[in-house]
Parts: C-alpha cells; sequence; structure tokens
C-alpha cells in the first residue's frame, strides 16, 4: 500500500521476512534426521561398538534402550515443528497487529483532519451569519434591527464558542444613545420595541439554567443604558455578571419578577434613578451580590416586595435618597445583608413594612438623615439585627410603629440626633434589644408613645442628652428593662406622660442627671380605674443625683 506523504510518519519498520512454510518444514525434517544419526551413533558407541554385519540378536535390555532413544528422538522432533509452527503463527500475529495499529492511526488522523476542516467550514458559516446579524442590528429600519436580535440570539443558540460575543454585541446595542420622548428630534420610531424585545430574549435565555442553549452565568454589560421599560422576571442569575452601572432608568416598569439571586453579581453602581419602577417582587436572594452603591434616587421607585432573604447582599452604601421610594415590604429575612452604609437621605422613603425578621442584617451604620423616611411599621423581629452605629440625624424619621419584638437586635450606639425622630409608636417589646448606646441627642426625640413592653430591653446606656426628648407617653409596662446606665444628661428630658406600670426595671446606674427632667404626668404609677398598679423598680445606683420630677408628676 502506497501512503500519502503526510503519513509516511507513521508507517511502521517492515516486518521480519519469513521463510516459506515447505522450506522451513524441510528444514526441520533433515535436522531431525541428523539428530537420529546422531543418536544411533552416540547408542552404538555406548553398546561397545558391536559387530553389525555378524546378525547377532541385541538383547532385550539393548533393545529397551534403542526403543526409548528412538522414543525421544520423535518426540524431539515433533516439539521442534510445532514450536516452529508456533513462532511463524506469533510472528505473523504481531505483524497483523502492528499493520492494524498502523490503520487505526491512518483513519484517526484522517478523522482528525476532516473534523478540522468540518470546523472550519462551520466557522465560516459562524462568522458570516455573525457578519450579517450584525449589518442588521445597524439597519436604519426598526423591523430590520428586531430581526438581526433574534438572528444574534439563534447564533449564540448554536455556536458555544461565540456566545459570549454575541451577548456583548446585544449589551452593546442597549448601551447605544436612545431617546425615549417622541418629542425630540432624535427619537427614533420603533426603537422602543426593539429594544424590549431584546431584554425580552436574555431573559428567556436565563430561565432554565440546565437548558444546553441557557445563558446563565454569562455576563451582561448593560453599563450606562437607558431604560424605559424590560422584563427580567423569573431569571436565574447563579454566577456571572450583570451589570447596570451608571444606568438611566427614567420611566416605565423593569421587572425582576420571581428572579432568582443564587451567585454571581448585578451592578446598579451610580445608576440614576429619576423616574419608572424597577421591581423585585418575590424575588429569592440565596446567594450572590446585589449593588446599589453610590445610586443617586432622584424618583421613580426600587421594590424588593415580598422578597426572600437567606443569604447574599443587597448594598446601598454611599447612595444618594433625595426623592423616590425603596420598598422592602412584607419581605422576609431569615439570612444575608441589607446595607446602606454611609447613604445620605434628604428626602424620599426607605420601607420596610410588615417585613419578618427572623435573621440576618439590616445596616444604616454611619448613614446622614436630613430628610426623607425609614419605615420599620408593623415589622415583626424575632431574630436578625438592623444597625444604626454612628448614623446622623440632622432630620427625616426612622418608624418603628406598632412593629413587634420578640428576638433580634435594632441598634443606634453612637448615633448623633440634632433633629428629626425615631418613632416606635405602639410597638411590642416581648423580647429582643433596642439600643441607643452611647448615642448623642442634642435635638430630636426618640417616641415610645403607647409602646407595649412585656419583656427585652431598651437601653440608652453611656448616651449624652444636652437637649431633645425621650418620651415613653402612655406606654406600659409590665416587665422588661429600660436602662440609662452611665447616661449624661446635661439637658432634654425622659418622659413618661400616661403610662402605666405594674412591672419591668428602670435603670439609671452611674448616670448623671444633672438637669434631666422626668415628667411623669399623673396617672403615671396609677392605672385609670382598679387597684394601685405597682410602680416599676428605680435604680439609680452611683447616679450623680437623684431625678426630679417636673409639674405636678410623682416621683419615680
Amino acid at each position: 500500500m502506497t501512503l500519502p506523504s503526510w503519513l509516511k510518519r507513521a508507517e511502521p519498520t517492515k516486518p521480519v521476512t519469513l521463510l516459506q512454510f515447505w522450506v522451513a518444514l524441510t528444514g526441520v525434517i533433515i535436522a531431525g534426521i541428523a539428530l537420529f544419526a546422531s543418536a544411533a551413533v552416540l547408542l552404538w558407541l555406548g553398546l561397545d561398538r558391536p559387530d553389525l554385519g555378524t546378525g547377532m540378536p541385541l538383547e532385550p535390555k539393548d533393545q529397551l534402550d534403542l526403543v526409548r532413544i528412538a522414543l525421544i528422538v520423535t518426540g524431539g522432533m515433533g516439539g521442534l515443528v510445532a514450536l516452529v509452527v508456533a513462532y511463524r503463527k506469533q510472528r505473523i500475529a504481531e505483524d497483523a497487529n502492528r499493520r492494524a495499529e498502523t490503520e487505526i492511526r491512518w483513519a484517526e488522523e484522517a478523522n482528525h483532519r476532516a473534523i478540522e476542516a468540518g470546523q472550519r467550514d462551520v466557522t465560516k458559516l459562524f462568522n458570516e451569519r455573525y457578519a450579517s446579524a450584525s449589518a442588521q442590528l445597524g439597519h436604519d429600519a426598526a423591523a430590520v434591527r428586531l430581526a438581526g436580535v433574534y438572528a444574534l440570539a439563534g447564533l449564540a443558540d448554536d455556536w458555544e464558542a461565540g456566545r459570549q460575543t454575541c451577548i456583548d454585541v446585544l449589551c452593546a446595542y442597549m448601551r447605544m444613545p436612545y431617546q425615549p420622548d417622541q418629542q425630540q428630534p432624535d427619537w427614533v420610531k420603533g426603537e422602543r420595541e426593539v429594544r424590549l424585545s431584546l431584554i425580552r430574549v436574555v431573559r428567556d435565555h436565563l430561565l432554565d439554567p440546565g437548558d444546553y442553549r441557557s445563558w446563565c452565568g454569562r455576563d451582561f454589560d448593560f453599563t450606562g443604558a437607558t431604560f424605559d421599560g424590560g422584563d427580567f422576571g423569573g431569571a436565574h442569575f447563579s454566577d456571572g455578571t450583570v451589570i447596570f452601572a451608571s444606568a438611566k432608568f427614567i420611566g416605565g416598569d423593569v421587572g425582576f419578577y420571581e428572579a432568582e439571586f443564587s451567585g454571581g453579581t448585578v451592578r446598579f453602581d451610580e445608576a440614576e434613578f429619576s423616574g419608572g419602577t424597577v421591581r423585585f417582587y418575590t424575588a429569592k436572594f440565596s446567594g450572590g451580590t446585589v449593588r446599589f452603591d453610590e445610586a443617586k434616587f432622584s424618583g421613580g421607585t426600587v421594590r424588593f416586595d415580598r422578597a426572600q432573604f437567606s443569604g447574599g447582599t443587597i448594598s446601598f452604601d454611599e447612595a444618594e435618597f433625595s426623592e423616590g421610594r425603596v420598598a422592602f415590604n412584607r419581605a422576609q429575612f431569615s439570612g444575608g445583608t441589607v446595607s446602606f452604609d454611609e447613604a445620605q437621605f434628604s428626602g424620599g422613603r426607605v420601607a420596610f413594612d410588615d417585613a419578618q425578621f427572623s435573621g440576618g442584617t439590616v445596616a444604616f451604620n454611619e448613614a446622614q438623615f436630613s430628610g426623607g423616611m425609614v419605615a420599620f411599621n408593623r415589622a415583626d423581629f424575632s431574630g436578625g439585627t438592623v444597625a444604626y452605629d454612628a448614623a446622623l440625624f440632622f432630620g427625616g424619621t426612622v418608624e418603628f410603629n406598632l412593629a413587634h419584638f420578640s428576638g433580634g437586635t435594632v441598634r443606634f450606639d453612637r448615633s448623633e440626633f440634632s433633629a428629626g425622630a425615631v418613632a416606635l409608636g405602639g410597638a411590642q417589646f416581648s423580647a429582643g434589644i433596642v439600643a441607643f448606646d452611647s448615642a448623642l441627642f442634642s435635638g430630636g426625640s426618640a417616641w415610645f408613645r403607647a409602646a407595649q413592653f412585656h419583656g427585652g430591653m431598651v437601653a440608652f446606656d453611656r448616651a449624652k442628652f444636652s437637649a431633645g426628648m425621650v418620651a415613653f407617653d402612655k406606654a406600659q409596662f409590665s416587665g422588661g428593662t429600660l436602662s440609662f446606665n452611665g447616661a449624661h444628661f446635661s439637658g432634654g428630658s425622659v418622659g413618661f406622660d400616661e403610662a402605666e406600670f405594674s412591672g419591668g426595671t428602670v435603670r439609671f446606674d452611674t448616670a448623671e442627671l444633672s438637669d434631666l427632667l422626668l415628667p411623669l404626668g399623673s396617672a403615671a404609677a396609677m392605672p385609670s380605674s382598679g387597684p394601685p398598679a405597682a410602680a416599676p423598680e428605680v435604680i439609680q445606683n452611683n447616679s450623680h443625683r437623684q431625678a426630679q420630677p417636673s409639674g405636678d408628676s410623682e416621683a419615680l
């Protein structure tokens, strides 16, 4: 067989040339005869050279030796013939195996080259489809651009190696300048439908992570894009990065309904929300990160209503809220973190109304409040932490009205209050902690009007009061502890007007009470009807001065 020049390197060495079988067999017979003759000579010598011409019969012993030698010689000849045959078979089999291996290598090499040639043809076809779809995206007619969107999506489904490239082109289209206002001269007819369709195409490829055509885990870059609508509902974000950094949300509804975030990162860094709504209704966060760091909210709404947080992080660090709304109403927090650290609130509203906290953390550490509202009204705290550590309150309101505390912690440690209010009206405390440790009150107020204390602790330990008010008007104390240990009062007041005490403890250990008023009101220690109620235990160990009531109030 003549080998092609490109396969000659695979040709094995030539097999050893074997003699023809009849020639080899003749040689074996001659060798046997020679062996037999040698044995006969040896036998003759061993019998002391008898005279073979006398015709005298051999003795029985000599005859037996002769037969034995003949049998040995015959067996030896047969074994030699068998050895020659076996040797030839082995050499022939080895030669056949070498040739078979060579043919297999030839076939594999040919198949490999055929595959390479096929791949080149397929790649050429993909490149042609890519060029055609890209050209369609740049067409003047909206219908042709829309066809280009679907053509690129179809190409991404078929071309796994180029899938990310196709996605990048679709994202780049979204980043191009876009004018949604029909009254403006640069408005383009049909462009909004093209963009909304593109978003739907992306969403459809993120619905099923198990689909071989899925785009889950891929990267999407919408940096600086303008959104006035779009639907990502039901998408799975398990890996990869989705970037909305510096994007502008000016209207419409961008939906992440029932989306699942179990990994990866979704970024809204420095995004601007001036209108419209971004909805994460019933979304599930078990991992990954969603970031709104340094985003600006001057209008519009971001809603996480009924979302479930069991892991992962949502960050609004250093965000600016001048208007608009961020809502976590009826959300469930069993893990993870929602962070507003160093955010600035001059307006707008952040709401956790009716939310349930059994774990996780919501943090407003070092945030600044000059206006606006953060509300936890009717929220249920059985675990987890809400932290306002080192926050600055120049205005605005933080509300926990009608909230229920059976566990968990709400902290305002080292916060500064010069204006604004923290309101816990009608809140119920059966366990848990609300702490204002080391807080500074030069104004503003903390209201616990009509709150019910059955357990838990409210602590103002080491807080400093130069102005402002802490009010427990109409509160009911049947248990728990109210602590002002180590607090310093150079002004301001702590009020218990019309509060009812049937138990619990109020502590002022080591407090400095230089100018503290405790306005208790005429019904502070006496309910409006029925037998006299038990006054709370007031402990003032090592305090600098006995607290003095004001007006007609009764001393504790």
